[in-house]
């Protein structure tokens, strides 16, 4: 039997007329897909960069030698350092991806830039980027506090915190208590943790005037702020539902300013452990009433579904 093979001819349009047609539209999706994702795009997302950074910080801690070998950073020690690099690297990916995605958003999107800095939750993410850039740098391998680009780089990232730190706390103290009432929620704390983690860096240059001025100032606002939510005053739970998560930051602040004093005393006294006493607190006291609530939630739902089934309705 005669195989006979059927030939398939495929005609490619290869006129300058659809290359030029195509490369059009696909410059029109292009743009497009930029410009969704600048509108989309806000100073939140640097939480991503922010969390990378504690966990580059938390590493390097916990391997420090001057720990010892006992646990639970035994573990830690035995991996090769090129894990930490790599968590390092990916971290500081990160942070210069969205950085460079809120330039560009600052370029073509500067009313949406503004209309986020005079909002009374966004303004407070204007921090994050400092901070993961504080982090960055002290869990840094390859820069020591010792060296002049740690110098550098530490005013790079300082200035722009002290002026936030000139925005918003001059507004508390000149519009009063009033003012602070309305705007103060949890996202607030990202101000004072970004003084902290100045402080820090500071000390571990030897700056000592420097780590006491920032943490002196992120520790009194902290005080007034912490005073001001624990009151719960009328007009100031404005925070969105899909932000609860940031009541985490309730752990963080302490948390931050015991490693910072830690650093200016040079040893884990008693101010540092009072402090890291107070975070302990927050957290057994968030992780209490979130387990509340759920159970609250459970028996209401419970209740509803027994009077709707009950007889006498």
């Amino acid at each position: 039997m005669a195989s006979t093979q059927s030939e398939i001819e495929i005609v490619v349009d290869a006129s300058p007329v659809a290359a030029q047609e195509h490369r059009r539209l696909f410059i029109i999706v292009a743009k497009r897909s930029i410009s969704s994702v600048l509108t989309r795009f806000h100073a939140g997302y640097f939480r991503i960069s922010l969390s990378l950074g504690g966990q580059t910080l938390l590493w390097k801690t916990l391997i420090d030698p001057s720990h010892g070998s006992n646990p639970p950073w035994r573990l830690l020690q035995t991996l090769p350092p090129l894990c930490f690099i790599l968590l390092w690297s990916l971290a500081l990916f990160t942070n210069v991806l969205l950085s460079l995605l809120y330039i560009s958003r600052c370029f073509f999107r500067f009313r949406m830039v503004e209309a986020e800095f005079l909002h009374h939750v966004g303004v407070n993410y204007f921090f994050a980027p400092w901070i993961s850039w504080f982090l960055l740098l002290q869990s840094a391998p390859f820069v020591a506090p010792n060296t002049v680009s740690y110098l550098v780089l530490w005013w790079v990232f300082a200035v722009p915190v002290v002026t936030l730190d000139v925005k918003i706390y001059g507004q508390w103290f000149t519009k009063g208590k009033q003012f602070l009432t309305l705007v103060a929620n949890p996202t607030s704390q990202l101000s004072v943790i970004g003084n902290l983690v100045g402080s820090r860096a500071a000390a571990q240059m030897g700056w000592k005037e420097s780590a006491v001025c920032l943490f002196s100032l992120g520790m009194v606002h902290y005080l007034v702020l912490f005073v001001t939510l624990y009151q719960r005053l009328p007009g100031g739970d404005r925070l969105p539902a899909t932000l609860r998560p940031v009541f985490s930051l309730f752990v963080a602040a302490p948390s931050m300013a015991s490693l910072a004093w830690e650093s200016i005393a040079g040893r884990f006294d008693t101010a540092s452990k009072m402090l890291l006493f107070l975070s302990l607190f927050l957290f057994a006291s968030l992780v209490m009433l979130t387990g509340l609530k759920i159970r609250i939630k459970k028996a209401t739902l419970f209740e509803s579904i027994l009077s709707r089934d009950s007889p006498i309705h």
